[in-house]
């Protein structure tokens, strides 16, 4: 008897076997399970924080604190559904009063947009309150930076270095608060757009160029705000960008786990099931699985060349949200369990 299967059935049974991976969790948790590969990677992720709590970025043989790529980690952790301890640590690290206003400015000659928006969006994501983070109301802070036209800016001494990064993360942060998305900043955002469809990173250049971090964060701000037929136009681009092994470039034109990540997490969320699942295929690919050295299982690199533990945590946070394809606005810690799972590799 021949047994005809869909494309779709195929397709789907191809990715669910591609992405399988056995794990289990360390030997001081109970009882072991199995475990898939954003598990595995979410685990990865957690051995490389600082002191258990943190990222550091390092120039000229000085470590700095990295809020930014811990806040990453914290969405990992979330979407992948484990490592909630870890996450708390994390992000009670990047909430404590010097490391905050470090990265989101005191609020006088200081206030960032974009660091300001993330952490109230990870705060949110987390179930803790963004209107009050150690006395600081981060949503009234981020509403204050809102220029009348709609776009959301830094107030610095040292100059304006908000992008579309910063606008999308302000709109999915405030598209999670009673009062919602304010009209005129959708509105902003999808101004931007160029005419092949896709968002660029920074708006009035005098060639607008779509870039396709920007796009994968635009569409799901613009989704968010109820703005489907521009975020539409950001997904259409993007599906006609993606290359033929299922990843996508950044701006020098090297297919990446970083990029990947954010548009294989915009498709999903979008409606875009085969073009998401491609994604994952390319993303699998980068993953270190039982075959690498033990200390980097787990680990996603950022293009598949000689693994590098400098790029790998942000790779691999982000290349997190494209195994799963859970969105920002949806995104939630509340049924995650604590510990990071590792490979059972003998």
């Amino acid at each position: 008897m021949v047994v005809r299967l869909s494309r779709h059935y195929v397709l789907a049974l191809f990715c669910g076997v591609l992405t399988a991976l056995t794990l289990v969790t360390p030997a001081s948790a109970t009882p072991a399970r199995a475990a898939d590969r954003p598990e595995a990677a979410a685990g990865w992720l957690t051995r490389q924080l600082v002191d258990g709590e943190r990222f550091e970025v390092v120039f000229d043989g000085v470590a700095y604190p990295d809020q930014g790529l811990t806040l990453d980690a914290v969405f990992a952790f979330a979407t992948a559904g484990v490592a909630d301890d870890s996450g708390a640590r994390a992000l009670a690290w990047v909430t404590r009063p010097d490391v905050r206003d470090g990265y989101i400015g005191d609020g006088a000659t200081e206030a960032y947009a974009g660091a300001t928006a993330k952490l109230a969006l990870a705060v949110d994501v987390r179930g803790g309150d963004p209107a009050d983070v150690g006395g600081v109301d981060l949503i009234a802070r981020l509403r204050s930076l809102q220029s009348p036209a709609g776009r959301f800016t830094d107030r610095s001494a040292y100059g304006d270095y908000s992008n579309a990064f910063s606008q999308s993360f302000a709109i999915l942060a405030l598209g999670r608060t009673a009062q919602g998305v304010p009209p005129a900043a959708a509105a902003w955002l999808a101004g931007t757009r160029c005419t092949d469809g896709g968002y660029p990173l920074l708006p009035a250049q005098p060639v607008c160029t779509s870039d396709v971090d920007a796009t994968a964060l635009a569409v799901q701000a613009l989704r968010a705000a109820g703005r489907r037929a521009d975020a539409a136009a950001g997904l259409r681009w993007l599906a006609s960008v993606q290359r033929a092994d299922g990843g996508f470039a950044n701006a020098a034109g090297t297919a990446n786990a970083n990029s990947t990540g954010l548009a294989a997490q915009a498709l999903r969320d979008g409606g875009r099931p085969l073009a998401w699942a491609r994604a994952r295929v390319f993303l699998a690919g980068l993953q270190v699985g039982c075959a690498g050295t033990p200390a980097d299982r787990g680990a996603v690199d950022f293009d598949g060349g000689a693994f590098d533990p400098d790029t790998a945590a942000r790779a691999t946070a982000q290349a997190v949200l494209g195994l799963t394809g859970t969105g920002y606005a949806r995104l939630s810690a509340t049924d995650a369990m604590p510990g990071a799972p590792v490979p059972p590799c003998r």
